[in-house]
């Protein structure tokens, strides 16, 4: 039976449980300030995310930005990561390294960031389309991006986990796709990664209750091929397995009242390729 436990803003929050933490006004003020700096960030990705561009040089951006704007990185540091993102080329499902090397015409990207600002995660990630993308690569992207909106459509008070994961799976095979299950969206908050655990494929009406208060991260993971993944020697680095392409949005979220808030929506309208 799932668990759930209200949390004021004050209270501490040491370690991850399986209790489900519900949160209050200030919480939402918090992720709203935290997610607000993560989207800025990624929108200011726009115009440097072009054929010759390092990953890198992504990276010192949002270093830089991240500082900037009074945050932290959360990835700076985790669990002994390096960098203060992460940057997903092509065949890569997540957690791709940045390093020196240079983005081509041609390439999907996605840069995942997660800025701590006065305690609270901003997680979230975009992709972009460097140069001129083939039309399959591009129609992934679009589908990924639908298979994100069509999950938030079903984050409201009532529903289930089971009801976002299966709007998600649904509409990713209508078009042949495959869903990673090996990584998933979390809850958030003051941890970076909390219960519940928010899986991208699954059956309507399982799972626990959606309840107003809760934080999580909905972040499909998408391949044009099969499902499957596998790690690199890196520790961190997941690829799909047939070397498909892979395609991923993340938003954060909060339950609300009559529906749900995203945190980390765009200020300049730049949620979904071309920008």
């Amino acid at each position: 039976m799932t668990e759930y436990i209200l949390v004021g803003a004050e209270d501490r929050v040491e370690a991850r449980s399986n209790t489900i933490k519900l949160h209050g006004p200030d919480g939402f003020e918090g992720m709203r300030r935290a997610g607000r700096l993560a989207a800025e960030i990624l929108d200011a990705l726009v115009p440097h995310v072009v054929p010759g561009v390092t990953t890198q040089d992504i990276d010192d951006i949002v270093y830089r930005m991240t500082l900037d704007g009074g945050g932290t990185p959360a990835t700076l540091g985790y669990r002994g990561y390096t960098k203060s993102c992460c940057t997903s080329i092509n065949h890569v499902v997540c957690h791709g390294i940045p390093a020196d090397k240079a983005l081509k015409d041609g390439d999907i990207v996605n840069v995942d960031v997660t800025p701590i600002l006065d305690g609270w995660h901003g997680d979230t990630s975009r992709m972009y389309l460097v140069g001129d993308v083939a039309l399959k690569a591009r129609k992934l992207v679009d589908v990924t991006y639908e298979c994100l909106m069509l999950g938030l459509e079903q984050a409201k008070p009532g529903n289930r986990l089971g009801d976002i994961s299966h709007a998600i799976q649904a509409h990713a095979e209508k078009h042949r796709y495959g869903v990673v299950r090996d990584f998933c969206g979390h809850g958030v908050g003051r941890l970076f990664h909390d219960s519940p655990e928010v899986v991208h494929a699954g059956r309507p009406g399982t799972g626990p209750e959606l309840k107003p208060g809760m934080f999580f991260t909905v972040e499909p993971m998408i391949n044009i091929g099969r499902a499957e993944c596998k790690m690199l020697d890196d520790g961190w680095t997941a690829v799909t397995r047939d070397r498909s392409l892979s395609a991923q949005f993340e938003h954060s979220i909060g339950i609300t009242e009559t529906g749900h808030e995203v945190f980390t929506k765009s200020p300049k309208g730049l949620d979904k390729p071309p920008y």
